[in-house]
């Protein structure tokens, strides 16, 4: 990779730089707004950040995998969270979360689907306990759910993307 493909690679990790002032007092909130930017956090960027900052790679990798908000592997469009906590616990969660790892096709282990569309994450509590089981979707929280009412949302969320795409290509 020649200079100037690294630069054009980087832009906007040195936009965010220049935002934070290249201080490592801010490299949480660095790193926040690389995740926002990339969907996870890259080695090659997290490797790039230290340099910049003049601090060790290894108190940015340490920020990176203690705060539960970071993910070092690429993340879907659209995130998925299924609350685990002991009310959505008590109520089925791991089912729920069984249906919507079945209907996007996801085997245990994976949680993001091949098209990089969603990733669907366990999460210890929505702050919902009274609508348990929660399932957040983006921006959106469903309560009371079951396996079965799921199907029905993903089969929308679905074919919403579907359509999408459609329009994407015409």
């Amino acid at each position: 990779m020649t200079t100037e493909e690294v630069q054009r690679k980087f832009t906007k990790l040195n936009e965010i730089l220049d935002k934070h002032e290249h201080k490592p007092s801010n490299l949480v909130a660095i790193l926040q707004d690389v995740q926002a930017e990339y969907r996870y956090l890259p080695e090659e960027v997290m490797s790039y950040i230290a340099t910049d900052l003049q601090i060790p790679a290894s108190t940015v990798f340490g920020v990176a995998t203690f705060y539960a908000q970071f993910s070092l592997r690429p993340k879907g469009k659209t995130i998925i969270r299924v609350c685990n906590g002991t009310a959505c616990h008590v109520r089925g969660s791991q089912n729920v979360r069984y249906a919507i790892m079945q209907k996007l096709g996801l085997k245990e282990g994976q949680d993001t689907t091949d098209d990089m569309q969603f990733t669907v994450e366990t999460v210890s509590c929505l702050g919902a306990c009274g609508l348990a089981p929660v399932v957040m979707i983006g921006d959106e929280v469903y309560g009371q759910t079951t396996p079965e009412t799921m199907q029905v949302i993903m089969d929308q969320l679905l074919a919403k993307g579907r359509k999408s795409d459609d329009q994407d290509h015409q």
